[in-house]
C-alpha cells in the first residue's frame, strides 16, 4: 500500500510561515535632528544667561532711585567699558551679539520642541494626567510676548525711535568723554501712562516666565535629587520676583512722580 509523503519543514517554523528571506527589510529608524536632549540643553543654557542679564539689568535699573547723574553715568559706563582697550561701545556691542544669538538660539530650540510634541500627540488631548502648572502652559505665549516687548524696547529706549528726540541720546565730545541721557529717555518715555502700565504688565510676564523656565533648567541638565531641586526652585522664584518688583515699581513710581 503506497504511503503518503509528509513535506518536512525546518524546526521550529510552521509551514505556513514564510521564510527569513521573504521577510521586508526592517525599515531603518531616522532620528530627528537636533535631538531633544540637544535642544532642552540649549533653552536651559540660553535661559539661564539671558535671565543673569535680566537680573544684572534690573539691579543697574536702580539706578534711578539715586537721580539723573548717578543712572547717566552707568549708562554711560556700560558704553565704554574696556576703553582704550576696545572702541566705545565696543564690549556692549558684544554682549548684544551673545544675547542676541542666545535669543535666537532659544526661541529656535523652543518651538521645534513645541511642534514636535504637538506632531506627536496629532489630535488627541492628554488623558489620565496630572495637568500641568499654568506657567509650564502658558510658556509659548508669554515668550512671544515677551518677544514684542523686547522689540518694543530697543525701539524706546535703546535706539530712541519711539520717544527720545537726538538730544536724549548718548554722546562723545571731542575729549572722548561721554555724556549718557538714559535717564532724560527713562523719564520721557514712563511718563505716558499706556508705556507705563505695559513695561509693568510685561514684567509679571517675565516673572512667570522666569519662574517656569529657571525651574525647569534643573530638569533639563539632568538634576533629579530632592534636595537640589528644591533650591533651583527657591532660586528661581527668588530671581522672579526680584525682576518682577525691581523693574515692575520703576515704570509706576515714574508715572505717580516719586521718580521725574
Amino acid at each position: 500500500m503506497p504511503t503518503s509523503t509528509r513535506s518536512r519543514t525546518p524546526a521550529g517554523n510552521s509551514p505556513s510561515a514564510p521564510s527569513r528571506g521573504d521577510l521586508p527589510a526592517p525599515r531603518p529608524t531616522h532620528h530627528a535632528r537636533p535631538s531633544f536632549t540637544t535642544l532642552k540643553t540649549t533653552m536651559a543654557v540660553t535661559g539661564t544667561a539671558m535671565a543673569l542679564f535680566v537680573l544684572v539689568h534690573m539691579i543697574g535699573n536702580l539706578k534711578a532711585f539715586q537721580g539723573a547723574e548717578a543712572y547717566n553715568n552707568y549708562a554711560a559706563w556700560l558704553r565704554e567699558i574696556g576703553y582704550p582697550l576696545v572702541p566705545h561701545e565696543g564690549v556692549l556691542w558684544i554682549l548684544r551679539l551673545v544675547l542676541g544669538t542666545c535669543l535666537i538660539l532659544h526661541v529656535a530650540a523652543g518651538v521645534t520642541l513645541w511642534r514636535r510634541g504637538r506632531s506627536a500627540r496629532g489630535s488627541f488631548r492628554r488623558q489620565n494626567m496630572r495637568p500641568r502648572a499654568l506657567g509650564a502652559r502658558s510658556m509659548i505665549a508669554t515668550g512671544g510676548l515677551l518677544l514684542a516687548f523686547i522689540v518694543v524696547h530697543l525701539l524706546d529706549l535703546t535706539i530712541g525711535r519711539l520717544v527720545a528726540s537726538g538730544s536724549f541720546m548718548a554722546a562723545t565730545h571731542s575729549d572722548g568723554e561721554m555724556t549718557a541721557y538714559a535717564y532724560e529717555n527713562l523719564i520721557a518715555s514712563l511718563s505716558r501712562p499706556p508705556m507705563a502700565i505695559f513695561y509693568s504688565l510685561v514684567m509679571l510676564t517675565i516673572g512667570a516666565h522666569l519662574a517656569q523656565g529657571l525651574w525647569s533648567v534643573v530638569n533639563d541638565l539632568g538634576g533629579t535629587g530632592s534636595r537640589l531641586r528644591r533650591v533651583c526652585l527657591v532660586i528661581a522664584i527668588a530671581v522672579a520676583l526680584a525682576i518682577a518688583i525691581g523693574n515692575g515699581m520703576l515704570p509706576l513710581l515714574v508715572l505717580s512722580g516719586v521718580i521725574a
